[in-house]
């Protein structure tokens, strides 16, 4: 499977974005995805996940409440709401999927997904 994030840009802080993540391939359906940023010499972090179905969502405690992650199996996309951002949201963010499922305590782990978006970036100013 092949993933574009898009829909980044510069917002002040407090406002939002959506992002998107497309995907190709007739299975995405299947996959569970995650949302992950890298701020400048940051390592990687997760943000969020959602599993194939849909149904079962997680957040880095750092967004959680702010954050909205969704899918649409249908238009092959998991969308990524960003609201109340902060100067600190700053940072790349890329999608990443991972056939079948991945335990919850493991969402967090980049070692888990296999496909990687090239990354959109967000910058919050202040």
């Amino acid at each position: 499977v092949q993933l574009q994030a898009s829909g980044g840009g510069v917002v002040q802080a407090g406002g939002s974005r959506r992002l998107s993540c497309a995907a190709s391939g007739r299975t995405f359906g299947t996959y569970t995805v995650g949302w992950f940023r890298q701020a400048p010499g940051k390592e990687r972090e997760f943000v969020a996940g959602i599993d194939w179905t849909g149904d079962s969502t997680y957040y880095a405690d750092s967004v959680k409440g702010r954050f909205t992650i969704s899918r649409d199996n249908s238009r092959n996309t998991v969308s990524l709401q960003v609201n109340s951002l902060k100067p600190e949201d700053t940072a790349i963010y890329y999608c990443a999927a991972a056939f079948g499922g991945i335990r919850g305590g493991d969402l967090p782990l980049a070692s888990r997904y296999s496909y990687w978006g090239q990354g959109t970036q967000v910058t919050v100013s202040s």
